[in-house]
């Protein structure tokens, strides 16, 4: 599989058996309900004979090259030298090695496009798919996505294939039955069957994770097959497992249809992705970071920076903005708006409502390209270079703060365009440590207004506590990169 995670549920199962051994006699535990009643099948079996040939196993095999074996010499001028160059020599193999692995996949059109996963394929030199009835066909490489670890092979069949289609993963239900099917350790095809444990599950494999945990059991050789629900549509491919051992221990992960369905296409028709492109860096909205906004709840994406001349720019946004809502969707947290950007059409124009200056507004924007804006880079607007003062030390907060000079530019390698007030020591322990600052930092602006001195930053604090504020929100440059943070002012 892609990736393990080792947890420990050992100690939780052995707790349960003895919780369950204890129980005293008088104590009935209820009958379970019929299984009609539960909608429990009878059986998988037709459900599997139907699907099972449209599942396949890749195989692929990749030339690597063999790396030179070190180890001891005998001294130089040693006269047995040559004697033992040749005989480890004539005993280690030369040249590259083939390296194999095996896979699954599945079929999802009569004239062989096939689905899989990318890390099951990634670098191979050869792609062969091998089906049910012992068929082996060369495959064609159609398009990669690493970020959802999608791929989709091409085979030339001689007659049509039985395929299957992706259903509505959207409409899948914690608790409903699925079904797997794959070539678990190279075993050849094999079926299991389990519930949806989980949606939405954010595991760290990419920008736009939103996996189906399921119990149905998933093991190394899964990778790439088929989750089935219970009318036979693929609603996720499986792609890994949480497991200390490499085998199923009941938490297996698959990408939802509603992702890979839109992916998929644009292999397809493409051989690559063409994903929707908002050009802005954005931010999790918390609590502290909500009442300094002013937002009567955490929610939405915070948007820490804008690209420069990407499409949030000409539409009008700001750092600064919280995104509520795009195209019609609402962002209840920050990693919903990169997968929903990400699913909507290139050149299309969509409304996004923003939260700014204490009121929602709404905005049009038209989407750009997300691979070719990649190589953008987001830019600070050019600011007026910050008057010199001395520094000030603000004891309350635990922060000595300075104007950024020549001098402090070079000692804390600060480019030219940065501008702001420099933090030049963090008191440890105080407020401002607590609050994330540290010493090098710039902060560029206090409330969504610019600093340009020390003074400034002063004033601003006061304002804030004079008005009542308990956090007011820091725009920081940090390494580079834009960074919003709530900061408590004690009142």
């Amino acid at each position: 599989m892609k990736r393990t995670w080792i947890v420990g549920g050992r100690a939780a199962a052995v707790g349960l058996a003895l919780g369950l051994a204890a129980m005293p006699p008088a104590v009935a535990l209820l009958d379970p309900a019929p299984a009609a009643a539960r909608g429990a099948p009878d059986s998988f079996a037709d459900l599997a004979e139907a699907l099972s040939p449209s599942v396949v196993n890749i195989s692929t095999s990749q030339r690597v090259e063999r790396p030179e074996r070190g180890g001891q010499r005998l001294p130089e001028g040693n006269p047995f030298n040559d004697l033992f160059e040749d005989f480890f020599r004539r005993g280690r193999p030369q040249g590259p090695r083939q390296v194999e692995s095996l896979g699954s996949g599945f079929v999802i059109s009569a004239e062989g496009f096939v689905v899989t996963n990318n890390h099951v394929i990634e670098g191979a030199d050869e792609i062969t798919v091998n089906f049910a009835d012992g068929t082996s066909l060369p495959a064609q490489l159609v398009g990669t996505d690493p970020k959802t670890d999608l791929a989709v092979l091409k085979v030339e069949p001689l007659a049509p294939l039985p395929f299957v289609a992706f259903g509505d993963s959207r409409s899948a239900r914690v608790g409903d039955w699925v079904v797997a099917i794959g070539n678990p350790f190279g075993l050849g095809g094999s079926v299991s069957a389990g519930i949806i444990s989980a949606r939405n599950r954010d595991i760290n494999s990419g920008p736009y994770d939103d996996f189906i945990q399921t119990d149905a059991a998933i093991n190394r050789g899964n990778s790439g097959g088929p989750l089935f629900n219970m009318a036979g549509e693929v609603i996720g491919v499986n792609t890994a497992i949480i497991s200390p051992t490499g085998g199923s221990i009941g938490i297996g992960f698959a990408v939802p249809s509603a992702l890979a369905a839109n992916v998929v296409d644009q292999l397809r028709q493409f051989g690559e992705t063409r994903r929707g492109w908002l050009g802005v860096r954005i931010q999790v909205v918390n609590d502290e970071m909500a009442e300094a906004l002013g937002l009567d709840e955490a929610g939405g994406a915070l948007v820490a920076d804008v690209t420069e001349g990407g499409p949030a720019e000409e539409a009008g946004l700001e750092a600064g903005d919280v995104i509520l809502r795009f195209n019609g969707a609402d962002i209840e947290e920050m990693r919903d708006l990169p997968r929903i950007v990400a699913e909507t059409a290139v050149g299309s124009s969509v409304r996004v409502t923003i939260f700014r200056d204490g009121k929602t507004q709404n905005l049009r924007v038209t989407l750009g390209r997300l691979e070719e804006g990649e190589a953008a880079q987001p830019a600070s607007a050019q600011r007026e270079v910050a008057p010199e003062s001395a520094p000030i030390d603000l004891s309350d907060f635990g922060v000595t703060l300075s104007a950024i000079t020549d001098d402090t530019r070079a000692a804390f390698d600060l480019g030219d365009e940065v501008q702001g007030v420099l933090i030049v020591e963090v008191t440890p322990g105080g407020v401002a440590a607590r609050e994330g600052l540290r010493r090098g930092q710039v902060i560029v602006e206090i409330a969504q207004q610019p600093v340009r001195s020390p003074a400034d930053v002063e004033a601003a604090f006061e304002a804030a506590r004079d008005g009542g504020k308990n956090t007011v929100l820091l725009l920081v440059e940090s390494n580079g990169e834009p960074l919003f943070l709530p900061f408590s002012l004690g009142n």
